[in-house]
């Protein structure tokens, strides 16, 4: 881990409250300094179950405290599963910029409670909300050449290599976060390979419904709404990323099941389970 000090952040004391850095005074910039993680550190870390908590309307019916056992890895507004709850997460990952301006509440009480977090560098410099847990820089992966490929280069970078590539920003799937991780328009892809990464064989999504006309469990009508590209990106990206690691990352070693009854996912991408099955997988 890269040993750089935090600079005025008050001590951690009631997990509920975010810590804060003062941005009146003359020495905070864009070079402010951070304690960041390397993503190295935590690789291949942990082993069996992980729940990854995702805010689809299906995310509702979840039994957070009966799961408390095992570890979860959540994302943007899904945080707010966790604030009547003892359950701190595992990771918490956002890739969007303005989240923490959209609902500075929820973006605070994730700072506040995630053991670990990843996030834009440069994001986490100037947000107000200072991470209490380990802070990850996230980077996007570079697809790796053909030839790269074939001499066995970047083996952790899984991605197609049509003959005619036609995609500025490829499909794959980053078994190394190290190495930076594929965008498939959906932070809960991002959290599966987050998984991988840390080293856990078991994944099961709640509330991964990827229906933009549902709505995120946390909004309501009179709440401030984030800004959503599902119908957008579902068939040029979504669905291809997850048709990409179903056919060249799921096996033996690694499975992802989908908890959510409403999910556009087909059950041939992603098996489908349900509690009663969870409650059998997990030992």
């Amino acid at each position: 881990m890269k040993q750089t000090a935090f600079v005025a952040i008050e001590p951690a004391g009631n997990a509920q409250q975010a810590l804060y850095a003062p941005f009146t005074a003359p020495w905070l910039s864009n070079k402010y300094q951070l304690d960041l993680s390397d993503f190295d550190a935590c690789r291949n870390a942990e082993s069996g179950a992980v729940f990854i908590i995702a805010s689809g309307p299906s995310a509702k019916s979840f039994p957070i405290e009966k799961f408390a056992h095992v570890p979860m890895i959540t994302m943007n507004g899904a945080i707010s599963m966790f604030l009547d709850s003892d359950v701190k997460p595992y990771f918490y990952a956002c890739t969007d910029r303005s989240f923490s301006n959209q609902q500075p509440e929820l973006f605070k009480h994730a700072m506040a409670i995630s053991q670990r977090v990843a996030l834009w560098e440069d994001h986490a410099r100037s947000s107000h909300a200072r991470p209490t847990g380990r802070l990850y820089p996230l980077s996007k992966a570079k697809r790796p050449s053909w030839l790269e490929s074939v001499r066995g280069k970047h083996s952790a970078l899984v991605v197609n290599h049509p003959l005619l590539p036609s995609r500025e920003r490829p499909l794959g799937f980053s078994k190394d976060m190290s190495e930076g991780f594929f965008d498939a328009r959906t932070v809960a892809y991002l959290a599966i390979q987050l998984a991988f990464h840390v080293g856990f064989t078991q994944v099961f999504l709640v509330g991964v419904d990827l229906d933009e006309h549902s709505g995120r469990f946390y909004e309501s009508a009179d709440s401030t709404h984030s800004p959503c590209g599902l119908d957008q990106h579902y068939f040029t990206r979504i669905l291809p990323s997850f048709e990409l690691m179903s056919d060249k990352v799921m096996g033996d070693d690694f499975r992802v099941y989908n908890l959510s009854d409403t999910s556009r996912i087909p059950d041939s991408v992603v098996p489908h389970a349900t509690l009663a099955d969870v409650e059998a997988m997990i030992v």
